[in-house]
């Protein structure tokens, strides 16, 4: 017999203790589960919002062990939590959403957009590359300039370098540490997109509308939504998630990151499976935010409407920007989430503010 729906008062293991699953942790809560953080840093900012908190590194052994004992399920706050650890708790008897093949598969760019395409989804010509020399074939397949991208790690626009011509592979490769990657044609598009949508253990999918969003120096800074978008986009958009949350077996909230070319073609950028900086504005646009959500479809509840109660433009609070709380808090058209992090460091996510457009 299922142990699913879990009932409240179960517990949710949380792998990562950044933001995301300090809001996961929140609205495990607030459905009345308890939650387990495991992460190195004992002052994680998720651990301190937690009923219980491992701090040893993801992969330890004793760590992965005391995690599977105490929690009913076991998620993920980020995709480069190691994949093996998903496994290690698997054979543990843990119950473990997302599943690890979706780690893996997010983890690896080449491995990313070969099932992608595998699936009939469409995303930037690429090519692999494992060392400088294969640059300047794959500058000829793909046009100059391309994007060099290392195959694992790289966030917020690190780990990747734009290659202007054959006489800058070898130090584009040197930029991004020489590491394994790949190279990616350049894509003329309108704008930068993203779904966010949740599938239940039933199979059940349910998607949010697409957010448009805008970047600075590799980082998301804002997103519009509901963006506007036709009903051919959105639906685009909606049949392009369901495939991929379908074809993993997935279980929880994932997001798709798109670009949308002239005509409403969509490409696939990269996929994240978790709860999505660009799903925040669901905290004060709808009814069930993707971190409910994701706590919901783990859980084995009903999933929660996503339709839009109103727009909201989200802004990353980076850095220093932290400090103007005060002024924030103040601001009768901001909503304010900070994430108790320490030190306001350059290019480090502080928090965000949620602002319901038309509203003063």
């Amino acid at each position: 017999m299922s142990k699913f729906p879990l009932p409240p008062g179960s517990t949710v293991g949380i792998i990562g203790g950044g933001q995301l699953g300090r809001m996961l942790a929140l609205a495990a809560a607030r459905l009345g589960f308890d939650t387990a953080v495991l992460d190195p840093d004992p002052d994680c900012t998720a651990g301190r919002v937690a009923s219980k908190r491992f701090t040893a590194a993801y992969d330890d052994p004793e760590a992965l062990k005391g995690l599977a004992d105490a929690c009913d399920v076991v998620t993920f706050e980020f995709e480069n939590a190691p994949a093996d650890a998903a496994e290690s708790l698997l054979a543990l008897g843990a119950e473990v959403a997302p599943p690890p093949i979706a780690l893996a598969v997010a983890q690896d760019r080449f491995e990313e957009k070969t099932f992608l395409n595998g699936l009939g989804v469409e995303t930037t010509p690429f090519e692999p590359i494992t060392s400088a020399r294969h640059i300047g074939p794959a500058l000829d397949l793909l046009g100059a300039p391309a994007l060099l991208k290392t195959r694992r790690q790289g966030y917020d626009g690190k780990g990747q370098t734009w290659v202007e011509t054959h006489d800058d592979a070898e130090a584009a490769f040197r930029r991004i540490g020489r590491k394994p990657a790949i190279l990616e044609a350049r894509a003329e598009f309108r704008r930068e997109l993203s779904i966010v949508a949740a599938r239940a253990r039933d199979g059940e999918v349910a998607a949010y509308p697409l957010g448009e969003n805008f970047h600075e120096a590799g980082i998301l800074r804002r997103t519009i939504a509901p963006a506007a978008a036709s009903k051919d986009v959105q639906d685009h958009a909606e049949g392009i998630v369901r495939r991929v949350l379908t074809n993993l077996d997935y279980i929880g909230v994932m997001a798709v990151e798109l670009f949308e070319m002239e005509g409403g073609r969509l490409l696939v950028n990269e996929i994240a499976p978790r709860v999505h900086n660009s799903g925040h504005w669901t905290l004060d646009g709808c009814e069930v935010d993707q971190f409910e959500q994701h706590v919901r479809a783990i859980a084995g509840w009903p999933l929660g409407p996503t339709e839009p109660i109103a727009p909201v433009e989200m802004v990353n609070l980076i850095g220093a920007e932290v400090e103007e709380w005060r002024k924030l808090a103040g601001d009768r058209s901001a909503r304010l989430w900070l994430y108790g992090k320490g030190e306001a460091r350059p290019g480090r996510k502080m928090g965000h503010v949620n602002r319901l457009r038309g509203k003063d």
